[in-house]
């Protein structure tokens, strides 16, 4: 496993994990704000100041996930960019999409498919940014 880490190109898992980060920020505040806003019941109230809580906690939880997938990507036959892309869609669909959509389906959530697709979709973008990243990186 130590070697699994030292194998990793951690300066790949940086460059993978900005555009996934910023692709949540723009994803959710300008290209799909509305709709959001939306799926969140919160369409006609007026955008606040997000809390700290609002962006750290998220970029944590893309830095595992760009973690997680680098080490997967070293630890498995990922040697082409199509598999690498087609890693992407299994982990994007498979794991990324599917909780995603389970964690949509919430009576406190108003109008959960919508949330479910948007929130999916950003996550399965980002994480076939990522893969294609760390490939070329590798």
């Amino acid at each position: 496993m130590t070697d699994l880490f030292t194998s990793v190109n951690w300066l790949g898992v940086v460059a993978a994990f900005v555009p996934y980060f910023m692709l949540g920020g723009l994803w959710f505040t300008v290209f799909f704000k509305k709709p959001y806003a939306i799926s969140l019941g919160k369409e006609n109230k007026m955008p606040e100041k997000p809390a700290p809580i609002f962006i750290v906690g998220p970029a944590l939880c893309t830095l595992v996930i760009t973690i997680a997938t680098a080490l997967l990507m070293y630890a498995l036959p990922v040697d082409t960019m199509s598999a690498a892309i087609g890693f992407g869609l299994i982990v994007g669909v498979g794991y990324l999409a599917a909780n995603t959509m389970n964690i949509a389906i919430n009576p406190n959530i108003p109008k959960p498919i919508m949330y479910g697709i948007i929130s999916s979709a950003y996550h399965l973008a980002g994480i076939l940014i990522v893969c294609v990243i760390l490939f070329a990186m590798k």
